[in-house]
């Protein structure tokens, strides 16, 4: 499992709407326009990404780093992007996110009151979710 600090998740449907984001305490919160802008940017700037690479079969970006964060990125086979902000330098976050895919897969889209491609208000999810961001913080922070 991961090691670090997750400050915030995004989960992108394929057309680039933003169907669900969590906030873990990040010093810059954001309110909904800011989610919702992030969200279409992140999915413009890894369709660009896929398109403008040199080399044949670039799936797109998986991970950006920036100076105080990194933004690490798993997209499904469908098309859906998880993306997560953490601390700078973590580790095993591709890991993390196919954890965050599985609950995905195991707990929205087998829910028969789930409507493809809408936003995401699964309490099941929710709280399994919170659940693995939790380990991951107590394994780094002792807390």
């Amino acid at each position: 499992m991961a090691l670090a600090a997750i400050y915030s998740l995004f989960i992108i449907n394929k057309s680039g709407g933003l169907i669900y984001y969590k906030d873990y305490g990040s010093a810059g919160r954001m309110d909904t326009n800011d989610s919702l802008r992030l969200a279409s940017l992140w999915h413009s700037m890894h369709a660009i990404s896929q398109q403008l690479s040199p080399v044949p079969g670039c799936t797109g970006i998986d991970l950006l780093q920036a100076h105080n964060f990194d933004l690490h990125c798993f997209q499904s086979l469908t098309g859906t992007k998880f993306f997560v902000v953490c601390e700078t330098g973590a580790q095993n976050m591709e890991a993390l996110l196919k954890v965050i895919y599985e609950l995905y897969t195991d707990l929205v889209l087998k829910n028969p009151f789930y409507e493809m491609e809408m936003p995401i208000r699964c309490e099941l999810f929710d709280l399994n979710l919170t659940q693995v961001i939790q380990k991951d913080r107590v394994a780094l922070l002792g807390r």
